[in-house]
């Protein structure tokens, strides 16, 4: 069952994986993409609760804005004072990050299907439920926002290039209706990355460091 097991041996608990369109790509929905995408970035931002912030990098790269109501001081209390993480605010936060990078991958022209409210689509993120009172230190959640400050500045410069990154791609798609796979490997990274440091300082899903990589 997704959101129950545990990742592989050796690797970071946080699987994240984007597919990539091996095909022409719609040049017109990829050329009117910031327009496209305004419904969508609507009903997100209502199910967040309007609040478009980031993961903590302080961008305005829009692929994390979902993530503004994530819920963090619930689990995090629960955590302190009774080592438990509640089964449906841990379901909450991973669909809605689920939601927030097909949002988001959709807007960096990852792909041409319109994201769906629930079907995961092209984005695969999961991460396995964790037994508060055996995987979880229960005062680790006070300080991992402090801990995570260096990936918030790496990922600042990594936004930035990601930004640019699109906006060559959305050239390369109109040329030539495909997604350069270095790029797109790249953009994946960088959304790997943020999804990896909001596991460990905002779900507080695993107390695991995040790794400073753009690789699985």
């Amino acid at each position: 069952m997704i959101g129950d097991q545990g990742p592989y041996p050796g690797e970071y608990p946080v699987q994240f994986a984007v597919e990539y369109p091996d095909r022409p790509l719609n040049r017109l929905t990829s050329f009117f993409r910031i327009f496209v995408v305004i419904p969508i970035l609507i009903v997100l931002g209502t199910v967040s609760g309007g609040t478009w912030q980031s993961t903590g990098s302080h961008s305005t790269w829009p692929t994390r804005r979902g993530r503004g109501r994530l819920l963090f001081l619930g689990p995090l209390l629960m955590i302190l004072f009774r080592q438990k993480y509640p089964r449906w605010w841990f379901d909450w936060n991973l669909e809605l990050q689920r939601f927030g990078n097909r949002a988001g991958t959709y807007l960096a022209l990852m792909n041409d299907s319109y994201p769906s409210t629930d079907d995961h689509q092209w984005v695969e993120l999961d991460y396995a439920y964790p037994d508060a009172a055996a995987d979880l230190n229960r005062w680790l959640p006070l300080v991992k926002w402090l801990l995570a400050i260096p990936h918030y500045i790496v990922l600042f410069f990594l936004d930035i290039a990601a930004f640019f990154a699109v906006i060559v791609t959305w050239f390369a798609i109109l040329f030539t209706g495909r997604y350069p796979r270095g790029i797109f490997s790249f953009v994946e990274g960088v959304f790997r990355w943020h999804n990896r440091v909001a596991a460990y300082a905002l779900t507080l899903v695993t107390d695991r460091y995040p790794p400073f990589r753009l690789a699985p």
